[in-house]
């Protein structure tokens, strides 16, 4: 099972003997030690003795269990009584133990790991885009010429994929940090004292500085996983634009003689393994892999969510170990983007304006002055005739240079038109 999620299972350890103890149903000798071991097992301390396979029974109960032998075996070594159920377990089940530490592990993953990353990805982004918001390129839409965009705005629809992504992962964090715990077998809460849910919740916000509480049906929390389905659907969502982001870069990196050639990316692996100096995208394409894995998860997560048979999902592990790998690659994915991508690549200026001045699309600019089907014409014979539209348009009307180059002028484009008589849109 991954790191985070055995980092949690200590974390509720650890909590559910502190509350124990409070409530006068656990001796401090004892809480004392399970405390101590549950959270070493949480800072890691103990990996190797976890070697519960993901493909377990459904409940998760063989994770639940290592985890308990593993602190009572620790604690009880000082020649205390210590029984892996009778105390370690106390006012526990693997039927909320497990639910509780998917939502606690994908939590704190999230909060300090994927939001950070997105968020550095994204500021990247911005520093680029600020310093070229006044390079005016040619956009494409359906991978064909369109009309100028500078090369900031287009990143600035990347910035704001990123910003959005996160934004869908802070609303669906305030349902992950609602926590079953306390449901016991069936959510009931059998054998847990009277408040358990609301104090565990609260020793786990101490230790853990997130603010936690519970279910407000814990019936629900054992029986389904939507919340999980809906987080695994919003990294998913990420992994779309990362996806978007990362295809967009190799497109403008291609090349650079036959292709486009816009940009040039840092040179992480030149030379491929027969062609001499050939240098490929290698992070963008490791992360459309990256994002397909994530994808794959999301409708692995999905069948895993309606896998519940009346009161307990049972395919409790796949879904924590998909949902927080997924985390982690779209983690990693957003660091490599930035470190090893954007703040490295560089723009082609000649490659950007020999193509900007030479795209027959800037006829749009003429539709108010001359018509959609003069317009036509016009860029049908400067594609054909291999020449600038200027050329044509001051031959097939009546337009002066200076009105031309002022209604063909790609940074006024660019900024929405300006033509003569008509309101800019945008800045």
């Amino acid at each position: 099972m991954p790191r985070a999620f055995i980092r949690a299972l200590g974390l509720v350890k650890a909590a559910c003997a502190k509350v124990n103890h409070e409530l006068g149903l656990l001796d401090v000798g004892r809480a004392d030690l399970i405390v101590r071991y549950a959270l070493e097992v949480a800072e890691g301390g103990f990996d190797q003795h976890f070697p519960v396979d993901v493909f377990q029974t459904g409940s998760g109960t063989s994770s639940n269990m290592n985890a308990n032998e593993v602190v009572a075996r620790l604690a009880g070594a000082y020649g205390t009584d210590i029984h892996a159920n009778d105390h370690v377990n106390m006012g526990q089940s693997s039927n909320d133990v497990i639910p509780t530490a998917i939502h606690l592990s994908a939590s704190l993953e999230i909060i300090e790991r994927l939001l950070p990353s997105t968020r550095y990805l994204r500021e990247s982004i911005d520093r680029r885009a600020e310093e070229w918001c006044e390079i005016v390129k040619t956009g494409r839409t359906h991978l064909m010429d369109a009309m100028p965009i500078t090369l900031g705005q287009e990143l600035s629809a990347w910035s704001a994929q990123l910003q959005l992504a996160e934004q869908r992962l802070r609303d669906s964090l305030v349902r992950l940090q609602r926590l079953p715990q306390g449901g016991t077998a069936v959510g009931t809460g059998i054998n847990a004292p009277e408040n358990f849910a609301a104090l565990v919740s609260e020793k786990l916000s101490e230790l853990t500085g997130v603010p936690f509480t519970p279910m407000d049906n814990l019936f629900m929390g054992l029986a389904s996983q939507d919340t999980s389905v809906e987080v695994a659907g919003q990294v998913r969502a990420l992994a779309v634009a990362l996806m978007k982001i990362s295809n967009d870069l190799r497109w403008m990196n291609s090349g650079p003689l036959a292709g486009l050639g816009e940009i040039a990316l840092p040179a992480l692996q030149p030379g491929s393994s027969i062609m001499p100096g050939k240098v490929n995208p290698v992070i963008p394409e490791a992360v459309t892999m990256a994002c397909a894995r994530v994808m794959g998860h999301d409708t692995a997560i999905a069948i895993a969510g309606q896998s519940g048979n009346f009161q307990l999902n049972v395919m409790l592990p796949l879904i924590a170990d998909s949902l927080l790998d997924s985390i982690s690659l779209m983690s990693n994915a957003c660091m490599s983007l930035a470190d090893q991508v954007i703040n490295g690549m560089q723009v082609n200026m000649t490659t950007l304006s020999t193509a900007l001045h030479r795209n027959p699309i800037l006829v749009t600019a003429l539709n108010p002055v001359l018509g959609y089907e003069k317009g036509a014409a016009l860029a049908k014979r400067a594609y054909a005739e291999g020449r600038t539209l200027l050329e044509v348009a001051l031959e097939d009307t009546d337009l002066d240079e200076k009105t031309l180059r002022i209604l063909l002028d790609p940074s006024a484009l660019a900024r929405g038109g300006l033509q003569p008589g008509m309101k800019s849109s945008g800045g």
